[in-house]
């Protein structure tokens, strides 16, 4: 499951640089997002220049799955 409604609907890079700065909003602490709003930023600059079309989907389906991990690792401690 996904962190949060509308996974399955980015399809884009600038679709999953927004869905992800959401996620980051879920994180219990300011430097938790900061540090996490910093990584996905330069993730974002590393692939921009990606033009294969299925790379850019695995992109996307990895990095929603990887913040479904993060989100629920930091949920569970509570």
């Amino acid at each position: 499951m996904s962190p949060l409604q509308g996974a399955q609907m980015v399809q884009t890079p600038i679709q999953l640089y927004r869905y992800l700065l959401r996620c980051c909003k879920l994180l219990p602490n300011t430097a938790m997002q900061q540090h996490y709003r910093h990584a996905i930023r330069q993730g974002y600059n590393s692939h921009v220049d990606e033009d294969d079309h299925e790379r850019i989907q695995l992109i996307i389906q990895r990095a929603i799955a990887d913040a479904d991990w993060i989100l629920d690792k930091y949920t569970k401690k509570k």
